[in-house]
Order: structure tokens, then sequence, then C-alpha cells
């Protein structure tokens, strides 16, 4: 079982985006790297300390933020993508085994008893609060790493909707919200009646507000998306069979 030849988009910034089209097109697929964010750098800000715990957040929070993987005596992720791109360099990683959001993370209980505790939360500018004002509910002494802003590019979406895929993948709110304003209104109808594949129920929630017939819940790690999708294209085979 494999994707034969369909095509998949990728919507992830284009430094992230490797590793799941690289799994697409081993599985037969043809990957299509159609990134809604750009990563914007910003300055480092304030001289390095020694923090209890140190978060992030996201995978591209690790690629800007890696000068922090060392500052903290336990190091924590909020998922399994950003643990890998921790483990690169690091290897005592904390994370959730299922899910990969704020909620999960604060579900850990290397974070229940963080009571005059410091946490550097390493993110990009204007993330969730909900993890930094849990923690601080619990006691904990909180700072942020904004270290990276995210942006819709500038790209013409007209070769992708002369060529148009079997099903988009989506990792954010925000990548859809982009998504949805490159395609402009032709391009909205052909998302509506493609297959969206999302890591978590909060997004396919968005998606399904925003006109979205079919969103799938695949799972947050890159295998877990591929997985489903091949899943996904498998079952449709067997339902179309003579």
């Amino acid at each position: 079982m494999s994707l034969a030849g369909r095509g998949v988009l990728v919507t992830r910034p284009r430094e992230l985006a490797q590793g799941l089209a690289q799994r697409v097109e081993a599985a037969g697929g043809r990957a299509i790297v159609f990134p809604t964010i750009e990563i914007e750098p910003l300055p480092h800000a304030g001289p390095m300390e020694r923090y209890d715990l140190v978060v992030f957040v996201s995978p591209t929070a690790v690629v800007q933020g890696a000068r922090w993987i060392d500052a903290g005596e336990k190091v924590l992720a909020v998922g399994a993508g950003t643990a890998h791109e921790i483990m690169k360099s690091r290897k005592d990683v904390i994370f959730p085994a299922s899910g990969a959001d704020s909620e999960a993370l604060l579900a850990l209980p290397e974070l229940a008893d963080v009571a005059g505790r410091r946490v550097l939360i390493v993110r990009g500018e204007g993330g969730r609060a909900l993890l930094g004002e849990t923690l601080l509910l619990r006691g904990a002494k909180v700072e942020y790493a904004e270290c990276y802003r995210r942006v819709r590019p500038r790209a013409d979406a007209a070769p992708l909707l002369a060529d148009w895929v079997d099903a988009v993948t989506v990792n954010s709110a925000e990548a859809l919200s982009n998504l949805l304003e490159l395609l402009g209104e032709r391009g909205r109808r052909r998302l509506a009646d493609t297959p969206l594949f999302v890591p978590h129920p909060r997004i396919a929630k968005q998606a399904s507000a925003a006109g979205a017939r079919e969103v799938v819940v695949a799972g947050a790690g890159d295998d877990e998306m591929v997985a489903r999708l091949v899943a996904y294209f498998s079952d449709d085979r067997e339902r179309n069979r003579p």
C-alpha cells in the first residue's frame, strides 16, 4: 500500500518541509512544497542564563532558538516533532507521549509542581498564551525567548491551481489561514473539495469552519501524517474497487 502517485501539498515553512516531503515521496507520492508561512529570525535578546526548565513550543523554535537548548537543567518539547529537532544536539528531552500542544505539555508530571522554578519558553512572536499563563498560576517564574516571527509569503498560486493535488497538509491554524488567502476564491473552492490532513482536532475544527468538507486528524509527527495519508487513499481505492 502506498500513495501511488498522489499529489500531496506540504504547506510548512520551507526549512521544515523536507522531512514530510521526503516521506511522501518514499511512499510513492508526489510532494508539492508550497510554504504558507515564512520564518523571519528575530535578534537574540538578553544574556545567556541558567533555567530550571527550558520549553520549546515548535520545531522552528528549536531551529531559531538553538542557543537555549543547553540553558536548562531539563529541556521539554511540545511534541515528538519538536523533540526530534532537539535530539539532533541533545538527547535528554521530555515530551508528551501523545499530543503536540500546550494542553498535552501541561499534563506532564514535570510541569505539575513548578512553584518557584525558573522556566524559559522559547517560541515565536505572539505565540499562544495558555502555556505561560498556566505555569504562572502554578507558581513558576516564566520568561520568554521570542526568536522568530511568522509572516505570510508572497507566492503565486497559479501554477499550483493549474496542477492541483489529491491531498493538502497543514500544521497550524495560521498556515491554513494563509493558504486560504494565497489561493484566492477559485483556489478556496478547490481546497474545500480536497481532503485536508491536520495534526490536531483544534485545527480540524477551524478547517471545518473555514469550509473544508473533509478533514482528517492525522497526528503531529511526519510518520503519523504519511501513515494516515496512505491509509486514507488505500481505503479510497477499496471503496471504489468494482
